[in-house]
């Protein structure tokens, strides 16, 4: 396990300490709007800290919990997961990953799949990462398919959102074979936004 930077990102461990700043940055609805993760409700907080102990247990199970900080200014952007790692038939998921509103659609999301595919392929030696992606988000499948991703399929009512209601979930991948020529491709499109 290891910390991640490259010139736009920083990938840094999820700590107790990260707690507030992404509780404030957590609070923005556009974020939420299609996996309805959050709701902003009365119990914001209390569902907050659910979904933060979640994430801190994900990293105490062996998975990988990041905040995202921006390395030009040193500010949390957002936060990402690398889990369902398996050593044994070389995969992992990439994956819970949000940004605050304000660098959607910038070099960060590039930046940070760039790094995490990069660690998953060249250091951990991984044949496949695949990504999961609820059927309302559209913005996110299209970012994921930007990123050089396959689409997979679709299972469908796959699970449910905080409220209740079922959704589908998109499967995309990248497998080692295709991640050189996805490399360049996704080299050029993060420093065609740098």
């Amino acid at each position: 396990m290891t910390e991640l930077q490259n010139p736009w990102i920083h990938l840094r461990f999820l700590t107790e300490q990260h707690r507030e700043t992404l509780r404030l940055l957590a609070k923005d609805a556009r974020i939420w709007e299609y996996t309805k993760t959050l709701l902003l409700t009365e119990t914001y907080d209390q569902q907050f800290d659910t979904y933060f102990r979640q994430a801190l247990a994900f990293a105490e199970a062996g998975a990988q919990a990041y905040t995202i900080v921006d390395t030009g200014t040193q500010q949390i952007i957002g936060m990402t997961r690398l889990y369902d790692l398996d050593h044994n038939v070389k995969k992992a998921t990439i994956g819970h990953t949000w940004y605050t509103p304000a660098v959607w659609g910038k070099v960060h999301n590039k930046a940070c799949k760039l790094l995490l595919l990069q660690y998953c392929f060249e250091t951990l030696g991984l044949e496949r990462v695949d990504f999961k992606v609820a059927g309302h988000n559209i913005r996110s499948q299209k970012a994921v398919m930007k990123i050089g991703a396959t689409p997979e399929g679709v299972l469908r009512r796959y699970t449910l959102r905080n409220d209740g209601t079922p959704t589908d979930t998109h499967f995309f991948s990248i497998l080692a074979s295709e991640w050189p020529e996805r490399k360049i491709g996704l080299q050029q499109l993060v420093n065609s936004l740098a």
